[in-house]
């Protein structure tokens, strides 16, 4: 989940070096602890789990982003948000991006956002998700988190019922 060999040493160091208490717990619980948990609990998720920089690098891929997009981790972490993202919608995505990035605020909030997505092999997805703000210690954004859901399928039965429905109007003169 960590882009390099290097960081996970750093991090795996770093938090050995700590304990935190965990939440209403009363046990101590080491960072590294912490960070496993957290790691099984992403890649455990159904959903596709993104965790992208304030440069819109992708540092965490989990499993289920593989399996939506086609990317492994070694292709996506590093990489840009351009790798899934449709070409005619990567201007509009990076300024509001940086916007996000600068002000620390998201029009968007808790609301699901259903866009096309890229998948490896070059199909067009449909997908849904959330996106949430990651904050660094002086409260300002250090990247963005984002879950995500193939729609691909219940997009298409919806745009061929509203086909239907419109061939049904036509037909009785609505």
């Amino acid at each position: 989940m960590l882009t390099t060999k290097q960081e996970a040493a750093n991090e795996v160091d770093m938090l050995r070096e700590t304990n935190v208490g965990s939440a209403g717990s009363g046990m101590k619980t080491s960072n590294l602890e912490t960070l496993a948990g957290y790691q099984q609990f992403v890649e455990a998720l159904g959903d596709a789990v993104i965790i992208c920089d304030s440069d819109g690098l992708i540092r965490v891929w989990n499993a289920a982003a593989e399996h939506l997009f086609g990317f492994t981790p070694a292709e996506a972490l590093g990489s840009s948000l351009d790798l899934i993202i449709p070409e005619r919608l990567r201007e509009r995505h990076w300024a509001g991006y940086a916007r996000t990035m600068a002000t620390g605020q998201t029009r968007y909030g808790h609301d699901v956002l259903r866009v096309p997505a890229m998948h490896k092999d070059g199909r067009t997805l449909s997908i849904a998700f959330t996106i949430g703000l990651l904050l660094g210690p002086q409260r300002r954004v250090t990247g963005l988190v984002a879950v995500i859901r193939d729609e691909t399928k219940r997009f298409a039965e919806e745009r061929d019922l509203r086909k239907r429905l419109a061939e049904l109007a036509r037909k009785h003169g609505a």
